[in-house]
């Protein structure tokens, strides 16, 4: 708990208060090395190598030199604290730009108070600040220029939303508009600490003997940007490292490369690979002078630790960091998903994820706003029983009935009092652009269609301030004494206001969903509640959006209790929410059903070509929606999810055990003995299936939900959207997506393996908890069955070739030791072994996991079913991984044996043998280049000039190095007693031992393009 003080007073060092500095970069010139390396050697890759190194340091283990792995590793070190480094500098620009803005403090002078122009570093807890345009702390809004204290504020840089939202000062600081007055304020605030909820404040001002509670709307945050408003006076609550943004920023959680697992993993079975070579050794002693046997094995098995390392070299780690980084941008560059309405572009907000893109079996889906545009349209309602609305109504005003505007004319008292509620009980902002011309600023589409349906029917609404509620009803101006707002939750499901007429009656208006408001009627309402539940039905039929509205009249001597009540409860700092709930649901409880409200919010453009294309892929959509059952229904015919060639469609709908089983076995889904095996139930499922379902039911039956086709779980509540899908993940081992535009699908997006957020009508909430972003569900279609696809197929590729090469390139190492008593002896030159992986193979096997295609986007489109290799992870998984291994293995078996048989049988010009180590070296190195560049150029489906041109300079470079080699023997010992056949005139080898290796593999391609052949 927070207690702060307004206080005015000189600036000087005898205030020991927190200043206001920020600090977002992690850096400084002189801790930058040391603390990179230190976060850098926390990753199991480096850390793995640089033990590597210090073993290479010891000369009785290692038979390499240690360059052989330093320059590999200080290669990624010096990438990845370059990128570091620069990441950290515009941080630290950014710092230097917010730091050294300027603040008006009130300060106390000789004479008098002044506002002294400062650097915002001396805006310190509880000081008197004037803005003009950016908040630099988080405040307490005192007043403003604007009447009633009002705030017009832009939030973009707190939740990324470019909306105006409202502020409102407290009443009684609303007038402190000049330093005479502020001279007095002497408040105390009593808060709690600042937490990481951007709409979540709890605090109690004290002044003058009084206590007023404080919530979110009374405080500007830090990064607000005034709109429409001149200037407003504020008293910092939060500044320094202890605004609400920074806590927020620190409690974030870095994502952990799902790749180090698999690294580690790789890591491991090299470990056990050379494990293998030491029990050979320890069974081979060559060695019959060594001392002691154990210590002989010892060394060698660490010296062949070192040899071997090179199955997993870093370099993969790095290769792995780039292709997903290029696969990102090529989400962020498609133009395909570019939105020009908005325009807005698709977001890869995450690079670890590409590949899982891939691989999803279920999508979870929000339903309002993600699979419809979020444009309301009052378009039918029913009161007292009376339904009206017609079909075919015009663009802009969607609502005509004859009958309703005349018992408006005959001033019908439900009717009246239907569209006094829609006027009254909202947060709506009234805004006049122009003479004559009302613009409504609403936080949700739904309220700003309904009271502008108040207005078309006569009920205007006109004005609000803190304390009253201004309409004009039928051409009369009515003010209305606004004494309680009782706010709408995503549990409550419902907003009431409470309002004292001109006639001074008092009296309770509320809607929400229809299910709590019946909840809270009065027996008198219930043939009425009947009778709108049928047209509830109706309405939720043709797919429209529903609400219920209700009203109770306030006997006086009882509000003024419960408003004492309500008053202390707000004032409460710790569980003040519970308390306000308690007596939210005290006073609502006996209302009287006034009728019900149906708004049309249409499908978005591609939704049910969107859907119909991801069931052909195999990928299982559910919808969560807190809808009614038949609005859920409606939706899920129209966008495709439902049709009527399905074999069946269950509707389970139940709060107990009891009653799902009861509803289950009535429409025959439950299995039975003979399918209580999961995997035999799941193989019995051939035809399609779709359920509708509640939220209650879902957990009891997920199994057989998980079988069906199609799920639309309706009467959702956000918890329970997140509850779902964490279920889906913790019984099923599948990859999971979430999309949705709210706030209330934020944690259904966070709970799910990749989460898609909807830049829509609902703010930016949604994108920016999300790990990919984009304007319109129909891009879902091809960040899937395209990107998804695509970086998945390329990443397989990428690592089924990287494991085979280097199984290649490492094993011939094993082979050799056979024949030098294992005696950690190399084969190749130890240049070689440094610069393998990061020169002579790197370009183009990172072309092929950039840029490779098997089809091209319009294919992918147009056959959804080749996405489901990737559902079932067949194109690297462990079955893969053993045979690109065994391939490697293979090709360093040809690798080794057709010189080491070869040589002996070969001569030179002059007769003398040709059969030297170092000719034995190069050979199989030569050979070994242009075998694994045969093979990527075999393995890439599509031979574009990109991977094409990187292959050939790769080979290119190989010549090149070895006429140096050959140039410069004075450099270079092993050319003083060898020359590669290549040079001698003798590639009669060379192309025989490349022809043996990649004959393998040119039949199995062969055989692949033609299958008759196979």
């Amino acid at each position: 708990m927070c207690r702060l003080w307004g206080f005015i007073g000189a600036v000087s060092n005898d205030v020991n208060l927190q200043d206001n500095r920020i600090k977002t970069s992690k850096y400084n010139i002189f801790t930058f090395l040391p603390i990179n390396l230190f976060e850098q050697f926390q990753r199991v890759a480096n850390a793995y190598f640089s033990v590597l190194l210090i073993l290479q340091l010891i000369p009785e283990i290692s038979s390499l030199s240690w360059f052989t792995t330093i320059v590999p590793l200080v290669f990624v070190l010096v990438i990845t604290a370059v990128k570091d480094a620069t990441d950290d500098y515009f941080r630290y620009k950014s710092d230097q730009q917010v730091n050294n803005r300027q603040s008006q403090v009130l300060i106390r002078g000789r004479y008098s108070m002044i506002f002294l122009c400062l650097s915002h570093l001396h805006t310190q807890f509880g000081k008197i600040i004037l803005y003009w345009i950016h908040t630099q702390a988080d405040i307490l809004l005192l007043c403003s220029s604007e009447p009633y204290g009002l705030c017009y504020v832009e939030t973009a840089e707190l939740d990324g939303e470019t909306n105006l939202k409202v502020r409102q000062a407290l009443t009684v600081t609303s007038d402190l508009g000049d330093i005479s007055k502020l001279m007095d304020f002497d408040g105390e605030v009593i808060c709690e600490p600042p937490n990481n909820k951007l709409d979540r404040f709890t605090g109690t001002l004290y002044w003058k003997g009084n206590k007023y509670p404080l919530d979110n709307e009374k405080m500007l945050l830090r990064g607000c940007v005034l709109r429409n408003t001149e200037w407003c006076f504020g008293m910092v609550i939060f500044a320094g490292n202890s605004w609400f943004l920074m806590v927020l920023f620190s409690t974030s959680i870095s994502c952990v490369y799902i790749f180090l697992l698999c690294l580690d993993g790789k890591v491991t079975d090299s470990l056990i690979n050379i494990l293998s070579t030491l029990t050979v050794v320890l069974f081979l002693p060559w060695d019959t002078f060594q001392i002691s046997a154990v210590f002989s094995g010892f060394l060698t098995f660490w010296s062949y630790i070192i040899i071997l390392n090179t199955v997993v070299p870093i370099s993969l780690y790095v290769s792995v960091e780039v292709l997903r980084l290029g696969h990102s941008y090529f989400i962020n560059w498609d133009r395909k998903m570019y939105h020009s309405p908005m325009g807005t572009a698709a977001e890869a907000r995450t690079t670890t994820l590409n590949e899982e893109l891939g691989q999803v079996e279920f999508i979870f889906s929000d339903k309002t706003g993600t699979l419809t545009q979020n444009i309301m349209v009052f378009s039918k309602c029913s009161i007292n029983g009376q339904m009206y609305g017609m079909e075919d109504q015009s663009h802009l005003f969607k609502f005509f009935d004859s009958s309703l505007v005349e018992a408006i004319k005959m001033e019908d008292p439900a009717v009246q009092e239907f569209f006094r509620l829609l006027a009254l009980c909202h947060t709506v902002m009234p805004e006049e652009k122009s003479e004559g011309n009302l613009v409504y600023q609403a936080q949700s589409p739904d309220e700003g269609a309904l009271v502008t349906a108040a207005r078309n029917f006569g009920f205007v609404f006109r004005a609000r301030t803190p304390e009253t509620v201004t309409l004009c009803e039928m051409g009369r101006t009515v003010t209305y004494q606004l004494l309680a707002i009782l706010d709408f939750n995503n549990v409550r499901k419902r907003m009431s206001v409470i309002v004292r007429s001109p006639e001074g009656q008092i009296k309770l208006y509320s809607k929400g969903a229809d299910t709590i408001i019946f909840e809270r009627l009065d027996p008198s309402s219930e043939n009425l509640m009947y009778t709108t539940s049928e047209h509830l039905s109706e309405f939720a039929g043709e797919g429209l959006r529903t609400l219920a509205l209700a009203y109770k009249d306030l006997d006086e001597d009882y509000f003024k209790v419960w408003m004492k009540r309500l008053l202390f409860a707000s004032t409460v700092i710790e569980n003040r929410e519970d308390q306000l709930a308690v007596l939210y649901d005290e006073i609502e409880l006996g209302m009287k059903l006034l009728g019900a409200t149906a708004i049309e919010d249409k499908l978005q453009e591609g939704v049910p070509e969107t859907i119909a294309c991801l069931n052909l892929a195999d990928i299982k959509i559910w919808v969560l929606t807190g809808d009614k059952l038949e609005t859920a229904m409606n939706i899920g015919y129209s966008c495709n999810m439902l049709r009527d060639d399905m074999n069946e469609v269950f509707v389970i709908s139940g709060h107990s055990l009891q009653d799902v089983h009861r509803v289950s076995s009535a429409g025959h889904v439950e299995k039975t003995d003979a399918f209580a095996d999961d995997s035999v139930f799941e193989e019995a499922i051939i035809a399609e299936y779709a359920l509708v379902i509640n939220g209650h039911s879902l957990h009891i039956l997920l199994d057989l939900a998980c079988l069906c086709k199609t799920v639309i779980c309706c009467r959702v509540t956000p918890m329970q959207k997140a509850q779902v899908v964490e279920l889906v993940k913790r019984h099923k081992r599948a990859v999971t997506l979430a999309i949705g535009d709210g706030a209330n699908d934020v944690s259904m997006i966070k709970t799910a393996h990749i989460g898609v957020g909807i830049s829509g009508q609902e703010g930016m909430q949604a994108v920016l908890a999300s790990d990919y972003s984009f304007a319109q569900f129909r891009y879902l279609q091809r960040l899937l069955l395209v990107h998804g696809r695509w970086s998945y197929f390329r990443m397989c590729n990428f690592l089924g070739y990287f494991f085979y090469k280097n199984f290649a390139f490492t094993l011939v190492h094993f082979w050799y030791g056979f024949f030098c008593g294992f005696s950690a002896q190399t084969v190749y030159d130890q240049w070689f072994i440094t610069l393998f992986n990061i020169v002579y193979t790197s370009l183009p096997v990172l072309a092929m996991g950039l840029f490779d295609q098997d089809v091209n986007d319009q294919n992918s489109l147009r056959y959804p079913s080749l996405y489901k290799p990737g559902q079932q992870n067949l194109l690297f998984n462990k079955r893969q991984f053993f045979l690109c291994t065994l391939q490697g293995m293979a090709t360093s078996f040809l690798l080794f044996f057709i010189p080491y048989g070869a040589f002996p049988l070969m001569v030179k010009e002059d007769g003398s043998p040709f059969s030297d180590q170092q000719a034995f070296a190069v050979t199989i190195a030569t050979s070994l280049v242009i075998v694994v560049s045969v093979q990527v150029r075999l393995q890439i489906s599509q031979n574009t000039a990109k991977t094409g041109l990187l292959n050939e300079k790769r080979v290119l470079f190989l010549s090149w190095f070895d006429a140096r080699l050959l140039l410069d023997r004075t450099r270079h010992a092993l050319l003083d007693c060898s020359q590669s056949p290549l040079h001698m005139g003798e590639p009669d080898g060379v192309l025989c031992h490349i022809i043996c290796n990649a004959e393998r593999r040119l039949v199995w391609h062969f055989s692949e393009q033609f299958p008759i052949y196979r």
